[in-house]
């Protein structure tokens, strides 16, 4: 149940948002292109970062680019 502690575990690492182009979910509404997030937890095709609404949301990772 590691989802239940995501909002305050450590950060993993931190990516920029490069589009928000998505074929079937709206993702306009919680990611802004451009903004960098921290990631919370990673799995093969998801980042779990906190987004505009400050919740924790899974996003492909299509939509980010990691930030050095």
């Amino acid at each position: 149940m590691i989802h239940y502690t995501w909002a305050t575990r450590p950060t993993i690492k931190k990516v920029k948002c490069v589009h928000t182009n998505a074929e079937k979910y709206i993702v306009n509404h919680v990611l802004t292109p451009g903004n960098v997030y921290e990631v919370k937890n990673e799995t093969d095709e998801f980042y779990f970062v906190v987004d505009n609404s400050g919740k924790v949301g899974g996003f492909y990772k299509d939509y980010f680019e990691e930030v050095q």
